[in-house]
């Protein structure tokens, strides 16, 4: 059961009433849990390139996931890697990604089974 997302502003998010300062993943049970940044940022040295550990991650949160929605930050900072973007290619995932404040009318509107992943500041 895919939750609703209400809004986001910088530094948070607001999923079904509840605010959360901090970047998400929202599992296609409707589970919210903090995004695991580190994946990235130990790749990278930033969480704004998500890394092919943090794909395999966000696609391992519901088996055979066709749909990886990205919030890519209030401006659009977020990138996929080469390696990343492969990974899910491989996997039949199509990747949407859009900054945050855009991508939310993608997630709301999406029917069937999606993995969301919202980065909130930049």
């Amino acid at each position: 059961m895919k939750p609703r997302i209400d809004g986001t502003r910088f530094g948070s998010i607001t999923v079904r009433g509840t605010v959360f300062r901090h970047d998400v993943i929202i599992r296609p049970d409707g589970q919210v849990k903090k995004r695991k940044k580190k994946l990235s940022k130990a790749v990278y040295g930033t969480s704004h390139m998500i890394s092919r550990q943090e794909a395999k991650y966000a696609y391992k949160q519901a088996a055979g996931v066709r749909r990886l929605i990205v919030g890519s930050g209030q401006d659009g900072n977020v990138e996929l890697s080469p390696k990343a973007a492969a990974y899910l290619k491989r996997r039949k995932c199509r990747v949407v990604l859009l900054p945050t404040p855009k991508v939310i009318n993608v997630w709301n509107r999406t029917n069937g089974t999606a993995v969301g992943l919202f980065h909130v500041t930049c």
